[in-house]
């Protein structure tokens, strides 16, 4: 299939914005091992089910959400998995700016003009042999857009192409767009950042996801205050 571009990242930190990929960046820090250790229950996980599309959100802004999904993603692509990282955070995208992309088209554009092959819309980042959707244009109606019949029918020729789709979805309890994303994909995981989200932030945000029936695979707890450096580990339901 026929892809947009090809892209270079540019491999300074001082020219990066948006999430770190430290994956990338310092692939043996504690916390690229601690996503090579969700990576595996993930693997694990897909050989008991159908296990495909993934959504990663949290309770509240500024969990770590999208810090968490790009280097998921560029974990999974290391290991030679076709992996497509979708920006479904359409209020407040950072996936272009983590990869360095210009977001002129995007997830906005695919769901719009069905029509169109969606592989029209998708960046390739050749250096991480990582496939990126981002937002495009931001719409005035987000969770509508998500809702619909073009979107369902886009998430699924997304999934039969690709390995693994990972979606960074706005916070739960913010916006109705991650529930609504929660419901059409194989599972679901909600980043938790101690000492800074409250517990009863985190239960609202389960409940709002089992509310519609999302599959809750399950968390990872970032700024926990384990050894230096190993802020991510990850809890099974």
């Amino acid at each position: 299939m026929m892809f947009k571009k090809q892209k270079r990242l540019r491999t300074q930190s001082k020219q990066r914005a948006g999430a770190p990929l430290f994956t990338y960046m310092q692939p043996f820090s504690l916390n690229s091992e601690q996503i090579r250790v969700l990576r595996t229950n993930l693997e694990y996980a897909r050989v008991n089910g159908n296990l495909k599309s993934l959504l990663v959100t949290s309770s509240i802004p500024a969990e770590g959400k999208s810090t968490t999904a790009a280097n998921l993603a560029y974990s999974l692509a290391s290991i030679g998995k076709r992996v497509l990282l979708v920006d479904a955070d359409l209020r407040k995208p950072t996936v272009h700016r983590t990869f360095k992309l210009a977001n002129t088209v995007g997830l906005s554009e695919a769901i719009l003009h069905r029509e169109t092959q969606y592989t029209k819309f998708v960046d390739y980042v050749h250096e991480l042999d990582l496939f990126v959707l981002t937002t495009g244009s931001l719409p005035p109606n987000p969770s509508e857009l998500l809702n619909s019949q073009n979107m369902k029918s886009l998430m699924q020729e997304l999934t039969d192409y690709f390995d693994y789709v990972i979606y960074d979805a706005p916070p739960v309890t913010s916006v109705a767009d991650a529930q609504i994303l929660a419901s059409q994909v194989d599972g679901v995981l909600l980043v938790v950042r101690q000492g800074y989200v409250q517990k009863n932030e985190v239960h609202k945000a389960v409940q709002l996801l089992r509310n519609v029936k999302a599959n809750l695979i399950g968390y990872v707890m970032n700024d926990v205050p384990l050894e230096a450096e190993k802020n991510y580990y990850y809890g099974e339901k």
